[in-house]
């Protein structure tokens, strides 16, 4: 078992849902936790529990990981693992999806998370370990209607950490994919903790859970794939 509490772990999108609640683990389990989020107030808040590190960025710009991680190593003087949870979507039929909407989904969803993997990687190699975990979908592995644009960028974003796997494991470094299913959060742009939702959706911990126990795996394990979803999803 990996112990957690002398590593630094950087978790993108961390201000809410999937991402805050795997912050909020990681640092429970005595890890260094770097949060990195668009929304500076929310990881004020955050940190203050953690004690850890609050970066606010844009990762979808290309200068910005460098920067996360060039900010992590000034700290620490270290970097461990990346969760890359940053996600956005929308559902709706085809002909409705804004071409502006899919590129924004895109941007964050793909391009995000290839630019924080390209600023980390170097890291990893220097130090011969590390290890990536994307937060995926399980629309990367299913198919359901009115989800065009939020699968494909889900399918894609499991490609680029699929690929890296084996360019990777020569370094030491390890390669990880989630695939949650419906997770109660504000991704749907409703509130989380709506009556009903005890047996359809997981709960932001459950996937938190789910990471810790992927970072937690012994040095010479590597959990390729993860997918959880609720008993009571209908799909």
């Amino acid at each position: 078992m990996t112990d957690l509490s002398n590593q630094v772990i950087l978790v993108s999108g961390a201000s809410r849902g999937i991402g805050r609640a795997t912050a909020l683990r990681l640092a429970e389990r005595g890890a260094t936790v770097v949060a990195v989020a668009r929304d500076a107030g929310e990881l004020a808040d955050l940190t203050r529990r953690t004690g850890g590190l609050a970066l606010a960025a844009d990762l979808t710009e290309e200068t910005a990981s460098a920067r996360v991680v060039a900010d992590t190593l000034t700290r620490y003087g270290r970097l461990d693992a990346v969760v890359c949870n940053a996600g956005v979507g929308t559902f709706q039929e085809v002909e409705n999806v804004d071409p502006d909407e899919w590129n924004r989904i895109f941007d964050t969803n793909v391009r995000g998370t290839f630019l924080l993997c390209r600023a980390a990687v170097p890291v990893f190699k220097a130090q011969q370990r590390g290890h990536l975990v994307g937060i995926a979908s399980d629309l990367a592995r299913r198919a359901v209607a009115h989800t065009s644009a939020y699968a494909a960028s889900k399918h894609a974003q499991a490609a680029l950490l699929a690929s890296l796997r084996p360019e990777l494991r020569p370094y030491g470094i390890k390669v990880s994919v989630l695939f949650p299913g419906l997770v109660d959060t504000h991704f749907f742009g409703t509130t989380p903790g709506r009556p009903g939702r005890e047996h359809t959706h997981l709960q932001p911990d459950a996937v938190a859970d789910a990471v810790r126990y992927v970072l937690e795996a012994p040095p010479h394990v590597v959990i390729d794939e993860l997918m959880l979803h609720p008993l009571g999803q209908g799909w």
